[in-house]
């Protein structure tokens, strides 16, 4: 039961809802989330964490950097489950449609 709780409760900030919906479009570095979502580089990294525990995103150093992306959800079926779910939830959201524009933005602007 505590694996289902983590998972939940993890899922219950808004905040960590548009995270996933930004990392199941592209790997991202906290630099990244943070310019997306207009929070502070602390906050983001909060967030993460409590993802990363909750079996919902793993990260990945390259450098002084570490990225994020969607779990495969192999550490816990509650997370697979939510995972494939939230694939297709809040899609028409203003505020997930907004992050996911700024996720385009950011990403033209490098290319």
């Amino acid at each position: 039961m505590k694996k289902f709780i983590r998972v939940m409760k993890a899922l219950s900030d808004p905040n960590r809802l548009k995270i996933l919906k930004l990392l199941q479009r592209q790997e991202l570095c906290v630099c990244d989330i943070k310019k997306m979502l207009g929070i502070a580089q602390p906050t983001v990294s909060k967030h993460l964490k409590v993802l990363e525990n909750a079996g919902l995103a793993d990260s990945r150093k390259d450098g002084p950097w570490v990225y994020y992306r969607l779990s495969d959800g192999r550490s816990s079926p509650y997370a697979a489950t939510l995972l494939g779910s939230l694939r297709h939830w809040l899609e028409h959201d203003a505020e997930i449609q907004g992050v996911l524009a700024n996720l385009q933005f950011w990403s033209e602007r490098r290319a």
